[in-house]
């Protein structure tokens, strides 16, 4: 797909299908937006003419296409739902996109070209859109793609000389959506494949063919490597599966400004890479269980953040670690009951083999300090009880650095892929106290979410700053329309952005 940004008249505009959006109005009243305006008087005022007879409401995500208006030179138009006004939002601007782009994709238009208002703005709608545009694109993974007519996409901003642009922020907003939409149809892609197809091993390659495609270091710690290093917790959870686990490290190097040593050190990615959990001998309930391929969702998106930076050559170093490992009940499995001695050293007595997820991230925690990151964001599938306090909207994000607590929920509201705060108070600790070990690895029901992160928060620096993002009822959909997200590679993608251009 070839995407574009046109800034000619209305009237010479040439496209299959020009789409432009229409608001809700709070009286039942559409109201066209000023690009909508300005096409519609190059029509004579036929478009607004269409609207005042009722037959199109602007309800957010609805679709209606006219034919051969007067004085235009496209043969389509599409009008497409923004809303009601007062409802206006990033997440109802990234829906219009998609319903429109999948209407346009599903006649033979092959050019299209969609209005954005001329707004202050316009770089940031300018990725959303094309993040959206692309995505919608994309289409269901692991499925035969379309042979859809629909090859070039351009955005119009019709300028008509009280608006000023930035011309090269838009250029650059464009390419920045199509790459965090490459990196979206990576992480969706993996997350989507069986447990049969996607073991430890394949994601192992899939790192590789990753850094062979975009010159990035690549180092993987086979099952022997992994016990030389002394991650233990890793191994515990990997002895019942027949599938090695694998430690996958990757490195992208992009020459950051500035000479302080700051600058050099990486930002660590940790993404939790359980390509399949069973429970292991804590077995999880039949029901809905092969959804549980989903669990190396965080693996997945940390790749698809480094397929996305590695395109925008951003001025940053990053590290992405991945511990892979299947949970799978057997006759060497560890058992509720067993004491474990971590890479840091500390001892974890198992009470729930199903609390897998810290075991392989706490070695990934430690393994990190040798690299002496900047800060660290760990992202994983870590607890049900997130899902059930924040659903499928909101990720939980917990942290320790009041900063970079803020900097990823700003974020995630500007690209929407939102994240909400919760509380690592030293309160919730005394939860993992253990009379065998120096924790347990669960802290119970209540406050399940909570002291999993606090669980995690002993493997860290605490002068490193650091935050885990739980995504697991975030990472996929359930249900008729069940798949992989790619969440949240939309947000990590603007954190880097907006730490690539923060002033040094």
């Amino acid at each position: 797909m070839e995407f574009s940004i046109k800034s000619s008249a209305p009237e010479n505009l040439s496209a299959d299908c020009v789409a432009i959006g229409v608001f809700a109005g709070e009286k039942k009243q559409p109201l066209l937006t000023d690009m909508g305006k300005a096409l519609d008087q190059a029509a004579n005022g036929a478009i607004q003419a269409i609207l005042g007879k009722g037959d199109f409401s602007g309800k957010s995500g609805s679709c209606q296409f006219l034919y051969k208006l007067p004085g235009i030179a496209c043969e389509r138009i599409l009008l497409f739902g923004l809303g009601k006004t007062s409802e206006a939002s990033n997440a109802a601007f990234s829906r219009a996109i998609r319903a429109a782009v999948k209407a346009i994709a599903a006649t033979s238009a092959a050019e299209a070209v969609i209005a954005l208002n001329a707004a202050s703005d316009l770089p940031a709608k300018i990725r959303l859109a094309t993040m959206a545009a692309a995505d919608e694109l994309a289409g269901k993974t692991l499925q035969k793609e379309k042979n859809i007519a629909l090859k070039k996409l351009a955005f119009w901003r019709f300028v008509d000389g009280r608006a000023k642009h930035d011309a090269g922020a838009e250029e650059k907003a464009l390419y920045e959506g199509e790459a965090i939409a490459a990196g979206l149809k990576t992480a969706r892609t993996l997350g989507d494949l069986p447990a049969n197809q996607c073991t430890p091993s394949y994601l192992a390659k899939a790192a590789e063919k990753l850094a062979k495609r975009h010159k990035l270091n690549c180092e993987i710690l086979d099952e022997k490597a992994i016990r030389a290093a002394g991650m233990n917790a890793l191994l515990a959870v990997a002895r019942g599966s027949r599938q090695p686990p694998r430690f996958i490290v990757l490195e992208y190097k992009g020459k950051p400004r500035g000479g302080k040593k700051s600058a050099a050190q990486p930002l660590a990615l940790l993404g939790k890479g359980i390509t399949f959990d069973s429970g292991g001998i804590s077995l999880k309930p039949p029901a809905n269980m092969d959804e549980m391929k989903f669990d190396m969702c965080g693996a997945a998106s940390v790749l698809g953040v480094m397929e996305a930076v590695a395109r925008l050559q951003l001025p940053l170093n990053l590290l992405a670690l991945i511990p892979a490992c299947e949970n799978m009940p057997g006759g060497d499995a560890t058992r509720p009951g067993d004491v474990i001695a971590t890479l840091s050293g500390q001892t974890v007595e198992i009470l729930n083999t199903d609390a897998e997820g810290r075991l392989i991230l706490c070695d990934a925690l430690t393994y990190a300090r040798r690299f002496e990151p900047s800060a660290i964001i760990d992202v994983a599938t870590l607890t049900g009880a997130c899902a059930m306090a924040l659903g499928r909207i909101a990720h939980g994000l917990f942290a320790n650095d009041d900063a970079l607590a803020a900097a990823l929920i700003k974020a995630g509201e500007t690209i929407e892929d939102k994240a909400w705060r919760l509380p690592l108070w030293d309160d919730y600790q005394e939860a993992l106290d253990s009379r065998f070990a120096d924790m347990v690895n669960t802290g119970g029901r209540e406050g399940g979410a909570i002291t999993a992160a606090c669980f995690l928060s002993r493997f860290v620096d605490k002068k490193t700053p650091w935050a885990h993002l739980d995504i697991a009822g975030t990472a996929w959909r359930t249900g008729k329309e069940k798949g992989a997200t790619g969440r949240p590679v939309a947000l990590l993608c603007q954190y880097l952005l907006d730490l690539a251009d923060k002033p040094l």
